[in-house]
């Protein structure tokens, strides 16, 4: 089973295949417009016009499971991502990541590279308090523990690294460049 293997949903309700990526690097994101973690957007968009001729592809996921910090429409978060921070990578319909109602696509991917931790620091254990009251009601379906997890996905579309939203975007982009 590869990622390719899921079909989701399109900002427009329409479905769409994840084989359509076949070949490509991608990194899968879960987002949200009114988090600490939104500014992740910038160094997103940076990182795909750098690299998207050359095969990559970032999947934007909105989801309002952690502390309702993505309350808008499919339509008004795209446009707030378009107006502030210019983003020209696909975005998708707003889906849930944990819990029943979870996105297959999530819970694989969460599966093949699950959670290990948010790291060290005043930062890390402030968000491992919150995300761990948040999760509380998922139980084993807690896949995700908070906004801007991006997991990236090799050209044969298996899942190869999980980064928490508290790893460096330096970092992150170290291992895209790395898979392309």
């Amino acid at each position: 089973m590869s990622v390719y293997d899921f079909k989701v949903a399109a900002r427009d309700g329409s479905e769409v295949s994840l084989e359509e990526y076949a070949g490509k690097v991608l990194l899968i994101v879960n987002t949200a417009t009114g988090c600490g973690f939104t500014p992740h957007y910038e160094p997103l968009e940076a990182m795909y016009a750098e690299y998207r001729d050359r095969g990559f592809e970032i999947l934007d996921f909105p989801c309002n499971q952690f502390a309702d910090q993505a309350p808008g429409s499919d339509d008004e978060i795209h446009e707030f991502c378009q107006v502030k921070y210019g983003t020209e990578f696909p975005q998708f319909k707003k889906i849930d990541v944990n819990g029943d109602d979870a996105d297959p696509l999530f819970a694989y991917i969460a599966t093949e590279k699950p959670f290990e931790g948010f790291g060290k620091g005043l930062k890390s254990k402030a968000l491992d308090k919150f995300a761990k009251a948040n999760n509380a009601k998922y139980g084993d379906k807690a896949y995700i523990k908070w906004n801007f997890t991006k997991f990236l996905v090799d050209r044969n579309g298996e899942v190869v690294a999980r980064f928490e939203p508290t790893v460096d975007m330096a970092d992150v982009k170290k291992a895209v460049a790395a898979a392309l």
